[in-house]
């Protein structure tokens, strides 16, 4: 009976790991999202230039696609390296090996990738679309 209890609380507690890491990865990819539409916005000239001088809707939407990408790895890679330390510093507290899983890292910058280009689609297909004339008359 007490091996049933133990169960369900594990059960809980990795539930609310589960939901905090779902806000987590939500607001991280708004974030991108905000960043990317700021970038838009302050660089919408340049895009304008871009595509008067012939630059297609999809050299914009990939250019920016691959912003936030990169945007989206780097925080990924900060917080891989975060967390290693962390579990050396709990392992080495612990006085246990504590190793880290290749593919816990793996999939996490897939995570961060996949969260880089899905919330980095609206703000680079906005400017894909800006018509150039619109795109050099802003200020």
């Amino acid at each position: 009976q007490a091996l049933g209890v133990l169960n369900g609380i594990n059960g809980a507690v990795t539930g609310f790991v589960a939901l905090v890491a779902g806000i987590s990865l939500l607001v991280g990819g708004i974030g991108i999202m905000n960043i990317m539409l700021v970038a838009v916005t302050e660089r919408t000239r340049e895009i304008g230039v871009r595509k008067a001088l012939g630059a297609t809707d999809g050299d914009i939407l990939g250019q920016f696609v691959l912003e936030a990408l990169a945007v989206s790895l780097v925080g990924g890679l900060i917080g891989v390296a975060g967390a290693a330390g962390i579990v050396m510093l709990v392992g080495a507290i612990a006085g246990i090996a504590a190793p880290i899983s290749w593919l816990a890292v793996t999939l996490a910058l897939v995570f961060a990738s996949a969260i880089g280009i899905g919330f980095g689609i609206y703000p680079a297909r906005r400017a894909a679309l800006l018509l150039p004339i619109e795109a050099l008359r802003y200020e």
